[in-house]
């Protein structure tokens, strides 16, 4: 025992023994012996009661659903797992070795596990901080086919036992040929024979060496290493290719020929899964988009599958949609790539009630509901109208409608501007609210230049359509619809005008739930705001009722309810619309005819008429669905007009010509429209399946 001298103060001699010391480091020791005890003791038990699950187990349950509003019937139906096992013999050494360059270069030699990556992935989980990579391969397909995707220690102290039992279970080629059988490489491709077929439309055993080192370089991240998503991924997975040839050619897998001979190889277009397929295919793409944007999910995470996803679609709405295109759309030959796109949403809640973006999703995934952009034509009056409220300006407020007319460079603040109205037909002076119900061209341009272009722009923003919508500029034409527009973004907009200026943001996911506890719920809450006034939307309202019962919208009146909305045909007829509302919805219809490249060509000659404009199409498939929506409905009254500026008005008379004098001037009067009677045998009720040309009265649309 070790001891030593001291002088004491008295100054006598003393030892002084380190007995404390002693005991210090024996308890030490003890506290440390009985730590590493427990944890042997502790990982024994665990050892003893985890037992490695069946791989199917997981593979039953990787279905996502999609119900309608109801969340009973079901939608569609989407198997995540896209696999088809192989041998290990029928996968190319190539692939194999590649594989190993990529995630773990000394599979064949170590144990399973890799001690300093747990450790670091224990400490990240403790700490908080970033995931630490470095699992081995057996390690990722314990974590990839029996436990969940979360950052815990639990979950990495299952990762760590299940991997060593694993490997006691089974041969190292069984372990990697379970594991290139089970992992995910993107596409909704399980294993890398689906993934051989989802890139290249090969079978695996036929994969060249770029083509091996490619497909082992998507698995690491297959949302930013797929060429298809765009420019990044593309020089991504050009890198990580790199990273992996090298790889290989270090451990002496292939010559350095070989390596240098590694190039980017091209993909097959990549197919849209099963259930992505007819009109309600566009319904799930957009739930999937919402899924990402909204509840959080990665791409990954959705195609891994076993989601619930409720929807906001009305589950007869839809079918009201779907059978709405296929009767009133135009037949005949000529028609046969002719789009149409109908989106209807909940005025001041978002909910999208029914979508149709196309017949089929699996031959054509380009929606024209939410992808195709759409120059809107007349139903961009409508927000001309509401801005010139907003500036005081009353819808009985006059304007000369003749035509044609000129603008002074002075007016338009840069070049001399000519108008024509449709068939240069001249109507005098007519007031805002009935120059809305004929689509008078020459009075929106001069209520346009009025308030100035700047306000129209600003009031489509407001209602719904997005500030970077193509062509959305502050030009005297913007009334006429020259911004390409999508349907949705139309119908959202008409929508805030029904909702007494609430908007909203449109939304088709109404709840997720996961058979997999890696994945949180989500449950949507309408996001909503005031962003016009409720006089102002109410004066907007009974002006476009006009279009309705006296103006280019007539046949709208079919569905027996009261009903408001605008047609729109625009320059050389490439697309043509009818957006309308009741109270209950707001929905947009839109067709056009694409040509290869995507661009929308003239309207003519289609369906044995001239010409299709909105009044005729899209008019008659808005009314065909609309009276299927409102059937059964109580019917809600539209709040009545304010009369916002009336008794500021500018208000001229068309006299009644004298023979003789055609030329007499209007004078000015009461605009008195509204306190005559309109009988029912004035209303045409005509449900015409085919309409013929345009309503009477010669209007544009």
């Amino acid at each position: 025992m070790g001891a030593r001298v001291v002088m004491s103060k008295g100054g006598n001699l003393r030892v002084k023994r380190g007995w404390r010391r002693l005991l210090s480091w024996q308890g030490l020791m003890a506290v440390l012996l009985g730590l590493v005890l427990a944890v042997f003791v502790l990982f024994g038990l665990a050892y003893a009661l985890i037992q490695v699950p069946s791989p199917n187990d997981m593979a039953q349950t990787e279905t996502s659903i999609y119900y309608y509003s109801d969340g009973k019937t079901e939608l569609a139906r989407q198997s995540a797992v896209n696999r088809e096992s192989v041998k290990l013999d029928a996968v190319p050494k190539e692939l194999q070795h590649a594989v190993l360059a990529a995630e773990d270069r000394d599979f064949y030699s170590n144990p399973g596990v890799s001690v300093s990556g747990i450790g670091r992935a224990m400490w990240a989980a403790i700490t908080g901080g970033p995931t630490q990579g470095g699992s081995t391969i057996t390690q990722q397909y314990v974590k990839n086919y029996f436990l969940s995707h979360d950052q815990t220690l639990a979950r990495k102290g299952r990762e760590l036992i299940i991997s060593i039992k694993v490997e006691q279970a089974q041969s190292k080629d069984e372990i990697l040929g379970n594991y290139l059988n089970t992992i995910y490489f993107g596409r909704g491709a399980y294993g890398v024979q689906a993934a051989a077929q989802a890139y290249f439309g090969k079978n695996v055993s036929e994969l060249s060496l770029s083509q091996s080192v490619f497909i082992a370089s998507v698995l690491r991240a297959p949302s930013l290493y797929d060429p298809a998503r765009g420019d990044q991924q593309r020089a991504n997975v050009t890198s990580r290719m790199q990273y992996v040839a090298e790889g290989m050619f270090s451990e002496g897998w292939i010559t350095e020929a070989q390596r240098d001979g590694v190039k980017l190889p091209e993909t097959v277009a990549a197919k849209p899964a099963t259930a992505l397929s007819g009109p309600n295919g566009y319904v799930v793409s957009l739930a999937r988009e919402e899924l990402m944007s909204k509840a959080g999910l990665t791409a990954e995470e959705i195609e891994r599958g076993g989601l619930r996803v409720t929807t906001t679609i009305d589950r007869s709405s839809q079918q009201a949609a779907v059978d709405a295109v296929s009767t009133e759309r135009p037949g005949g030959t000529a028609a046969n790539g002719i789009r149409a796109g109908l989106v209807t949403i909940k005025p001041g809640d978002g909910a999208i009630l029914a979508l149709y973006g196309g017949a089929d999703y699996a031959t054509n995934p380009y929606s024209a509901a939410t992808q195709a952009q759409l120059q809107t034509g007349s139903t961009f009056k409508v927000f001309t109208l509401a801005a010139a409220l907003e500036q005081g300006i009353s819808t009985r407020q006059t304007y000369d409608g003749n035509s044609p007319r000129w603008f002074s460079a002075a007016e338009t603040k840069g070049e001399p501007w000519e108008v024509k109205n449709f068939e240069d037909k001249s109507y005098g002076y007519l007031s805002l609210r009935d120059a809305l119900a004929k689509s008078v061209n020459t009075i929106f341009a001069a209520a346009n230049l009025e308030i100035g272009p700047a306000r129209t722009k600003e009031m489509a923003i407001k209602l719904g359509l997005p500030e970077n919508t193509p062509g959305l500029e502050d030009n005297p034409s913007n009334v006429f619809g020259t911004a390409s527009t999508r349907v949705i973004d139309m119908a959202n907009a008409y929508a805030t005008i029904a909702a007494s200026g609430v908007r909203a943001e449109p939304y088709v996911v109404r709840q997720l739930t996961s058979t997999h506890d890696r994945i949180k719920g989500y449950t949507a809450a309408p996001s909503t705001r005031q962003v016009l006034s409720a006089d102002v939307a109410a004066d907007t309202i009974e002006a476009m009722t006009r279009v309705v019962t006296d103006g280019t919208g007539k046949k709208a009146q079919a569905i027996g309810y009261a009903a408001a909305g605008k047609t729109g045909t625009t320059d050389e007829n490439k697309s043509v619309w009818f957006d309308g509302f009741t109270p209950q919805a707001a929905t947009a219809v839109a067709l056009y005819m694409p040509d290869s490249k995507g661009v929308a060509q003239p309207l003519r000659g289609i369906g044995g008429g001239s010409e299709v404009t909105g009044g005729s199409y899209p008019l008659a498939i808005w009314t065909n669905y609309m009276r299927r929506f409102m059937a059964g409905r109580d019917p809600v009254a539209f709040p009545q007009r304010v009369g916002i500026g009336d008794s500021t008005a500018r208000i001229w008379v068309n006299p009644t010509p004298e023979p003789g004098n055609e030329t007499s001037q209007p004078t000015q009067g009461d605009e008195n429209r509204d306190d005559q009677n309109r009988s029912d045998q004035d209303r045409d009720r005509s449900d015409s399946r085919r309409p013929e040309g345009r309503d009477s009265g010669g209007e544009e649309d």
